[in-house]
């Protein structure tokens, strides 16, 4: 394996700016990723590894991780505890980086299950609670999520909150939910706005023997009032003071009463 000891190596830059640029990921096809798990996930996921970095102890101490990687990946590189510290985007990283290629993740409207249930992020702006929601929703056993803006399923922190959700999940991405929703309508689906209101259907009221969509809405100002005109409002109650809960706390609420 080629060693790596300078953090000027182009390899290095290259991974670092996919690391810090959205708009380069786009444009390179190719995306970031750090931490034994998430690389061992993406290699069994089909994500094309095209550069693999791993530390001299990482190699040591998560050999079977590593030797899994291997059988994947174009190129691994050696890289120093120096690298390494340029590489990690966390506090204290375990000495593991891939470049990776991205998935075909985006699927067409069309692929929607009318029978199946889904969780829709409108504007979600917080990579760790994007990825959390979407680790949830693999793990609830929804069929998909709808994406509406918000952030870059491919940023780093978004990836270490899902855990992998996102190599295996259905995502469907949309230009405009108010579009889209009359045409779930029209397939028998309930379309369900999360809100924290009081007047709105209780979530554990809603009805579950046909095809869910549930919104959420953007962390500050919730989902945007078109869409509120086009959905059937509905609410966690809460004891106490709290007027609202953070946007994946919401969302596992509502995707496991979606599933229960």
């Amino acid at each position: 394996m080629e060693v790596i000891s300078s953090k000027t190596n182009d390899k290095i830059k290259y991974a670092v700016k996919l690391r810090d640029s959205s708009s380069f990921r786009k444009a390179e096809g190719m995306f970031f990723l750090e931490g034994a798990r998430l690389v061992r996930d993406a290699s069994s996921s089909n994500t094309g590894i095209r550069f693999l970095f791993v530390t001299e102890e990482a190699n040591e101490k998560y050999r079977d991780y590593v030797d899994e990687i291997l059988n994947v990946a174009e190129k691994t590189f050696i890289i120093s505890d120096d690298v390494a510290e340029k590489l990690s985007d966390t506090k204290s990283t375990q000495g593991i980086f891939a470049v990776c290629r991205m998935l075909d993740k985006f699927a067409n409207i069309s692929k929607i299950n009318y029978y199946g249930k889904y969780v829709a992020l409108e504007e979600i702006s917080n990579p760790s609670n994007f990825g959390a929601i979407c680790r949830t929703a693999e793990a609830v056993g929804l069929d998909g999520i709808i994406i509406k803006g918000g952030c870059d399923i491919y940023n780093p922190k978004v990836q270490r909150a899902a855990m992998g959700a996102l190599f295996r999940l259905n995502v469907i991405a949309v230009d405009d939910l108010a579009e889209l929703i009359p045409k779930l309508k029209n397939n028998n689906m309930k379309v369900y706005g999360s809100v924290p209101l009081n007047s709105a259907m209780k979530i554990t009221e809603i009805s579950k023997d046909c095809g869910i969509v549930c919104i959420i809405g953007n962390e500050g100002n919730g989902i945007s009032e078109e869409v509120k005109k086009l959905s059937t409002l509905v609410t966690i109650p809460m004891n106490g003071y709290a007027e609202s809960l953070n946007a994946a706390a919401a969302a596992t609420i509502i995707m496991w009463e979606m599933m229960r």
